[in-house]
């Protein structure tokens, strides 16, 4: 069960106040640009407040965004008809919520993806590093060509920390290994846009890629579809995509932003949600690398015997992991 509404104009706000009118004191999610189906992070959020609803039996508010103007507005009308907690989807929200948590100080609000550092609200943010630095290791292994490759969404820190965990373990596997990199855009419609995506690792397998990671939402399914179409493996983020090319997608560096949504919904209902900072990482689950029937004859015993060994030795400090949000440089680089 859920109340499901999309902001388009007047009609669809009247639509989501008549929406949550009916819906007091139960959460809201708010959608980032890139839809819900986006078989990424969005849509791995929207499987968390999903499965919430199931075990339930209760409802939630929802709503996506299609436009950056739409951001604050939003983020009231949740707060005004009475959805509580609030839970916002990615780092682009972070200043926008900075300004409206303190209007709504009986609302708790809860931001996936980045800090924000007021009294109503819980930041959740997850180690990527940590998981992109186990893949980038996985990468280098299945690579026959010592050239591997990385496709970004939209250039931001956030998604430097993905690549600079990456290059550092492909480099821990082959210190002689080639690592491209490229971002498919500066602004938000990098995250859905296939066709660059897949232009993009076209262009890499011309300089010898055989294995490409995307982090790019939706933009990543073309560069998925492309590594299949021209015979390379390719790398999942975020959900386990694994499913989506049977056999050439290596595995996934899934991000348990499912758990994220699942657990805030879960708290507040039971009045145990609070503000402050949550980690997700490699020794909570937060992060990791996918394994099915999908990409079982991808990956060998040895290989995932050397990926647990380095995931152990992350978790008990043997191994640093650089993150690129802490310093904005990348010594794999």
């Amino acid at each position: 069960m859920k109340i499901t509404t999309t902001l388009m104009g007047a009609a669809a706000t009247l639509a989501l106040t008549a929406g949550l009118a009916t819906a007091e004191a139960n959460p809201g999610l708010i959608i980032d640009l890139g839809g819900k189906f986006d078989k990424s992070f969005n849509e791995s959020a929207y499987n968390g407040a999903q499965r919430w609803a199931e075990e339930t039996g209760s409802d939630y508010a929802e709503t996506e965004l299609a436009n950056e103007a739409q951001r604050e507005q939003t983020m009231r009308r949740m707060a005004e008809r009475g959805a509580n907690p609030v839970v916002v989807l990615g780092f682009a929200n972070a200043s926008t919520l900075d300004v409206v948590a303190p209007d709504y100080p009986d609302t708790d609000f809860v931001i996936v993806d980045m800090v924000v550092d007021q009294p109503n609200v819980k930041s959740i943010v997850f180690s990527e590093h940590e998981g992109s630095y186990l893949v980038g290791m996985m990468a280098a292994m299945a690579s026959e060509t010592g050239t591997v490759s990385f496709v970004g969404g939209m250039d931001v820190p956030l998604i430097s920390k993905f690549a600079c965990g990456y290059a550092q373990g492909v480099k821990a596997v082959n210190a002689d290994a080639n690592v491209i990199v490229n971002m498919t855009g500066t602004t938000p419609a990098a995250w859905n846009d296939p066709v660059k995506g897949a232009e993009l690792t076209r262009s890499q397998i011309s300089q010898g890629s055989d294995v490409v990671f995307a982090a790019a939402g939706g933009t990543g399914i073309g560069v998925l579809q492309a590594a299949a179409d021209e015979g390379i493996l390719s790398i999942g983020v975020d959900s386990n995509q694994n499913y989506l090319h049977p056999g050439s997608v290596l595995t996934s560096m899934v991000k348990r932003v499912d758990n994220a949504v699942y657990d805030s919904f879960t708290q507040a209902a039971a009045g145990e949600l609070e503000s402050g900072i949550t980690v997700m990482g490699l020794e909570n689950e937060g992060v990791g690398f996918a394994m099915d029937e999908n990409n079982a004859d991808l990956v060998s015993a040895e290989m995932v015997a050397a990926v647990e060994d380095a995931k152990a030795k992350i978790i008990a400090g043997e191994i640093q992991v650089h993150d690129y949000l802490s310093d904005n440089s990348c010594p794999a680089f």
